[in-house]
């Protein structure tokens, strides 16, 4: 096989890798561990390959000294397997085959090393072979990164030694292996893209730059080892200064020869989101207020890292680099160029400005129409790459006329260096008014969470005023969103003045105003202010703020005219309603949940109707624990239409499209890694009570289109409840904000059958609408269910047979009444509640029995009995109007 033959199948796994990654981007949803992937296919498998075959590449080019082929060959064969290992023992919990995995990727990156200093002991003087250094050092700095991955994925560290090892892994993986490599490739590289010279200065700054990139990879990655920050920030702040000499001298460069073509646009940008990515990395461990406070906060560096840096580096490598090694000649390799060149402009446009667009706080749908046109873009140059290698390869190419190159024809014709300029800007601009026009669309799409509701309410409402007496003067005063009040929540104002009210939210989350006659600020973002002319005042006003429960917590404003008549207000919208309409008793509000269609949902229910043949109740069985000791999780927080009694609605918050959410299971010792991914159109957050850690950073609130990683080891036995916190709490849980984790404890018997019931409290409004916050207020429920289905069990039997041993947990979610668990016609040997046996195997007697588990809010255990004949044992709560209000099922026992 010849030189260029083996770059082409080199490079044919960098691009397998990247269609891998493009694949897992597009069905996420339904990829276990989709966020791991999405990083680690492209870092791990596409990044790590090109970097094992580039540098070496430039390695023998550098030392005049090329290196057997056969060897780089053996080390991409090992590479692969090692990362396909890891994949697959991460996917499947199987630490052999993390360790093994992560063994072979550290084993090529050592040899790698080595094979370039023996290659560079062998080779003769060259101006350039020291930058041969950088892919030695970063080689060797891939050990300890892969090890600290492997520690990760494997011994299942508690949440403060999990994130320890979580930032050394990243500094030295992303900062060290990848950010060395980069670093000393540009040195060669960016001056050949741009063709211009490499000078002396660039060369020293190289050398300077590449011992201030290792010293400080190292000290930033010995600061979790010390458990000191602050060595961490310190190292962060070396590397900056090694970044910034690199970046000072590839800026002296492209003002000689700016950058036209997509390799040079793409190296560029991606130098760029270097820079800032490990500059918000050093701010992150800085402020953080402890190691485990950084995980989730950096979860926001990934798609900078990733996709701005990482990924738009090799881009750019790869559109400069593939056309040399596809060969086939002069006349060849520019039509290749060329076609790898095509739109440069508008692709490093969209690529960066969505990216931006996508790390800013911006509601989800935009965050996804974002990167949906990142994505858009990468797979863009996989078409390119592949009409490449067909021009390349198609006969006659060499025939067809070499295209002008834009840098050569700016030094002999200055008229086509303007029409090239005024090109480049002409495209620059569709690029931006393409994202410009996505991002409206989106924003379009999701109003509501972009604070765009109701402001064209607000300027065609008439207000609750007359124009009748009034003054001629304006009253403004300040009113601040804060801790869920109005600051101040009375204002006073002269009988006659108009108005104005200045909004302004200093509050961590989305609030609105919302007056008696429909005046309005529209939704405000944290930060945002917004100026309401309720008009000329005559009478007291209320107001109030329109987001779902935020009403309920108190979040109300009282406008009281002073040296006038006060007249009754005008009937307050109801929750959610965000302009003027009346109170209705027993309403929901239907903002962020799903529109209600008017009509009461406990006016269609019928509690003796059975859902008819196509209706699947939820499983009731109890999850196995799977392989491993560490459990991946990602819940995404959805707003779902859900049916919970024959014909009857609600829109539910839910966790991972299920209310209750996913039943999860584990062992004592077992860490769960949960990520949440918030996809609803309000913030939220996730408590889970299966683990103990300070709530400060991983219970916080999330906004829509925010993620956060949410690490815990469970100690203890037991059904654990888990649920949001966001406040109001009440009204998050009666949505559907709830599930159970089950945590066996040492020792548990195998029985035949094994079921979860999860009993809590249903509080309707309107049909299709979310809780009514009024009966919720009251606790009054219109139904109790089992696993959110009034009476499903009761349709729906679940199976067992005579004399089969049967384990049943149950969790009372609440949020308000207590559960009394019974079987009728049932005896219970043994009795588990909130993690202690209060009856096992029939007690100190062996003949003793209970006939109900008590549990209040929040608590969880289990029965266990046997059925002695075939037959139908209804299950209920036994607070008997709860059971008559759907908290009821059945055992269908046969023989």
């Amino acid at each position: 096989m010849n030189r260029a033959a083996h770059h082409v199948r080199a490079n044919a796994l960098v691009l397998v890798w990247l269609v891998a990654a493009a694949v897992a981007a597009l069905a996420h949803r339904w990829l276990p561990e989709a966020g791991w992937l999405l990083v680690h296919l492209p870092l791990l498998g596409a990044i790590t390959t090109a970097i094992l075959v580039w540098s070496q590449h430039f390695a023998d080019t550098l030392l005049r000294s090329p290196a057997p082929r056969r060897a780089l060959t053996w080390r991409l064969a090992a590479h692969t397997a090692g990362v396909l290992a890891l994949v697959a023992g991460h996917l499947t919990s199987v630490p052999a085959l993390v360790v093994a995995g992560g063994v072979a990727v550290a084993g090529v990156g050592v040899a790698q090393a080595v094979g370039i200093v023996r290659q560079g002991r062998g080779a003769l003087p060259s101006r350039f072979g020291h930058l041969a250094r950088a892919y030695v050092a970063a080689g060797l700095l891939l050990v300890p990164g892969v090890a600290c991955g492997v520690v990760m994925a494997t011994a299942a560290p508690g949440p403060e030694a999990y994130a320890q090892w979580y930032v050394a892994h990243v500094v030295l993986t992303l900062i060290g292996f990848v950010g060395v490599t980069v670093a000393g490739t540009l040195v060669v590289l960016w001056p050949t893209v741009l063709r211009t010279r490499i000078d002396a200065a660039a060369e020293t700054a190289a050398r300077r730059s590449l011992v201030l990139l290792v010293a400080g990879t190292l000290l930033a990655a010995l600061g979790p080892a010390t458990g000191l920050r602050a060595v961490t920030v310190a190292g962060v702040a070396v590397v900056l200064a090694g970044i910034a000499l690199t970046a000072h001298v590839l800026v002296r460069q492209a003002r000689t020869a700016p950058p036209v073509t997509y390799a040079a646009l793409g190296v560029g940008a991606a130098v760029v989101w270097w820079l800032a990515s490990v500059a918000v990395l050093g701010v992150v461990v800085a402020t953080a207020g402890s190691w485990a406070a950084t995980v989730p906060r950096l979860s926001a560096l990934t798609p900078a890292t990733v996709g701005g840096f990482a990924a738009q580096v090799l881009l750019g490598a790869l559109s400069y680099l593939l056309p040399v090694v596809l060969g086939g000649g002069p006349a060849v390799t520019r039509t290749v160029a060329a076609e790898l060149d095509r739109s440069a402009v508008v692709r490093a446009v969209l690529l960066n400005g969505a990216l931006v667009i996508f790390v800013l706080p911006a509601p989800s749908l935009v965050r996804v129409v974002a990167s949906s046109t990142a994505l858009a873009v990468g797979v863009w140059f996989l078409v390119l790459v592949a009409r490449a290698v067909r021009l390349a390869r198609q006969p006659g190419t060499i025939d067809r006329p070499a295209p002008v190159v834009p840098a050569r024809a700016a030094v002999a014709d200055p008229v086509a260096v303007a029409l090239a300029r005024s090109r480049r800007r002409g495209a620059g601009a569709l690029a931006v008014g393409e994202l410009v026009v996505v991002t409206a669309v989106a924003l379009a799409g999701d109003p509501t969470a972009a604070g765009l509701t109701q402001v064209l309410a607000a300027g065609a409402a008439a207000p609750a005023t007359s124009d009748a007496g009034a003054t001629g003067r304006t009253t403004t005063v300040r009113v601040e969103a804060q801790d869920m009040r109005f600051v101040p929540d009375t204002v006073e104002v002269p009988a006659g003045d108009r108005l104005v009210i200045e909004v302004v939210n200093t509050d961590t989350t989305v609030h609105d105003l919302v007056l008696d006659g429909g005046a309005t600020s529209g939704r405000l973002a944290p930060g945002g202010t917004a100026s309401v002319d309720v008009g000329v005042v005559q009478q007291d006003l209320a107001g109030w703020c329109s987001v779902a429960g935020h009403r309920l917590m108190g979040m109300t404003l009282d406008v009281v005219v002073v040296g006038g008549e006060p007249a009754a207000p005008v009937a307050a919208a109801p929750e959610g309603d965000g302009g003027a309409g009346h109170d209705m008793p027993g309403t929901a509000g239907t903002h962020h949940g799903g529109a209600g269609d008017g009509t009461r949902a406990a006016d269609l229910l019928d509690l003796m109707a059975a859902p008819d043949d196509a209706f699947v109740a939820r499983d009731a069985t109890l999850p196995p624990v799977g392989d491993g000791t560490t459990h991946h999780v990602t819940l995404a927080v959805t707003e779902t239409v859900q049916e919970v009694a024959p014909g009857v609605t609600r829109t539910a918050w839910t966790f991972g499209g299920t209310a209750p959410g996913p039943v999860l299971h584990g062992r004592v010792g077992d860490t769960f890694v949960v990520t949440l991914v918030n996809d609803g159109s309000l913030g939220h957050s996730i408590d889970f009570h299966a683990g103990a850690l300070a709530p400060d950073d991983v219970m916080r609130t999330i906004e829509p289109g925010e993620t956060l990683t949410y690490t815990f080891r469970a100690t203890r036995s037991g059904i654990w409840m888990y649920h949001c916190s966001t406040m109001p709490m009440s009204l998050h849980i009666a949505n559907g904000m709830f599930g159970a984790v089950v945590i066996d404890p040492p020792g548990l018997p195998e029985v035949d059958h094994e079921y979860v019931l999860v009993q809590s409290e249903l509080y309707l409004g309107e049909q299709g609408g979310t809780a009514d916050e009024a009966a919720l207020t009251a606790q009054q429920p219109t139904l109790l269910t089992f696993n959110g289905y009034a009476n499903q069990y009761r349709d729906r039997p679940l199976a067992v047979r005579a004399g089969e041993r049967v384990r049943v947990w149950v969790l009372d979610a609440g949020p308000n009444r207590p559960s009394s668990f019974h079987v009728v016609g049932g005896q219970f040997d043994t009795v588990y509640r909130e993690g202690d046996w209060t009856l096992r195997d029939g007690g100190s007697t062996g003949t003793g029995g209970a006939q109900v588990l008590e549990l209040a809010p929040a608590e969880g255990g289990f029965v266990e009995l046997t059925f002695p004949e075939a037959g139908t044992y209804p299950f209920v709560t036994h607070a008997m109007g709860d059971a008559e209000r759907g908290a009821q099922g059945r055992f269908r026992v046969t023989d």
